[in-house]
């Protein structure tokens, strides 16, 4: 095989494939990036076997034909390259001879017949915004648990119906919950359910970033996979297996008191707060008033502080205990000024919204509170 790319698409190309690339070396060949040349262009493909994604770029190619090479070497070497074509030939033992102006490089390759094959995506379900997309993502991923034990919790449930697209992610501390009208999907003709891995949809961000605001995102599903299409960049995950919890009963229904506040104004005052709270709890207490809303933290090994922030509240006085660090990932989310506080009392779970006129879309975050 040989061909001739230009660096900065093959840089490029290289650069998606590396949060997929297997980083430990059981299996060595998981480490390599398959390279395919065909017809105008050259196709990557990298895989950790959960998670594989291929891309391609336009490509000169003098010989038709497969092999791999290290991703993160080839890549680190890549990039110390003057800008220009770069020029690949692999030989018959497998090794791959690099010249860019100058430049000799050989690198040793392993075999493309010990590289798994990627399974092939079905027939399309739905053609989704790439912003919207991301956006889902990056309103839920941070709700996603950490404990590799609760194996359903390691990724986040996405929902498509006749009527909108949904995602929901939680640990059992807190849940987000996100809703987008069904003017974003396009036709769905009936309901289509998979839980999405923590590391696929970091990936599914990187792809959407690179594929530009107009994009769309091209969803298949089959029983074990999801493919993402993002024009000539593909990625593939395996389904978390097991049940979501029945997210619709965490939701509350029966919030009947509502504060209003300026986004800034909390998150300002959580951040600094919250620098005082015990390092392993991250617990606050958050005291709702009439004129405004207090926040406390107290620690024996660092100290207290307390602030206060105007808010719109008609309601009797509550005190609860919050972890600062779920309160801050939930302002840090959202774009608009204001947010609302929507609570019962304080052992019932409080629900967080963004506030204010032209919300786009349905957006919704529990909270459990802490005994402090």
């Amino acid at each position: 095989m040989e061909f001739t790319v230009s660096k900065a698409d093959l840089v490029t190309e290289l650069s998606l494939s590396q949060g997929v690339v297997e980083k430990k070396t059981t299996i060595p060949i998981l480490s390599n990036v398959l390279l395919e040349a065909a017809g105008d262009r050259v196709t990557l493909t990298a895989t950790d076997l959960e998670l594989g994604i291929r891309c391609s770029c336009p490509a000169r190619v003098k010989q038709e034909g497969a092999g791999t090479i290290p991703a993160r070497r080839l890549l680190d070497y890549a990039r110390l390259l003057p800008d220009g074509d770069v020029n690949m030939k692999f030989l018959e033992n497998h090794w791959a001879n690099i010249t860019c102006g100058r430049s000799r490089t050989r690198i040793a390759g392993m075999s493309r017949e010990s590289f798994p094959e990627l399974p092939q995506a079905p027939e399309a379900l739905v053609a989704i915004p790439v912003n919207v997309l991301a956006s889902l993502i990056a309103r839920t991923s941070f709700a996603i648990s950490m404990e590799e034990s609760r194996f359903t919790l390691n990724g986040a449930l996405l929902l498509i119906q006749p009527e909108s697209i949904t995602m929901v992610a939680t640990d059992g501390h807190r849940l987000a919950f996100v809703q987008a009208p069904s003017g974003e999907t396009g036709n769905v003709d009936r309901p289509f359910r998979a839980l999405v891995p923590k590391k696929a949809m970091a990936e599914l961000v990187k792809l959407a970033e690179a594929a530009g605001p107009e994009a769309k995102v091209i969803l298949a599903g089959d029983d074990n996979h999801l493919f993402f299409q993002f024009d000539h960049r593909l990625l593939i995950t395996r389904k978390l297996t097991g049940n979501f919890p029945d997210y619709e009963r965490v939701l509350p229904k029966d919030h009947t008191l509502i504060v209003k506040l300026q986004k800034a104004e909390i998150r300002s005052a959580i951040e600094r707060v919250a620098q005082f709270a015990d390092e392993r709890s991250k617990a606050i207490r958050v005291q709702f008033t009439s004129a405004e809303v207090r926040v406390f933290s107290s620690s024996v090994e660092t100290g207290e502080s307390e602030e206060s922030v105007s808010c719109e509240y008609q309601g009797p006085d509550l005190e609860i205990g919050f972890n600062a660090q779920y309160l801050l990932d939930f302002l840090r989310a959202i774009p608009q000024d204001q947010v609302a506080f929507e609570l019962k009392n304080e052992k019932s779970a409080g629900e967080m919204r963004p506030a204010g006129e032209n919300i786009p879309d349905q957006y919704r975050y529990v909270v459990m509170p802490m005994r402090i």
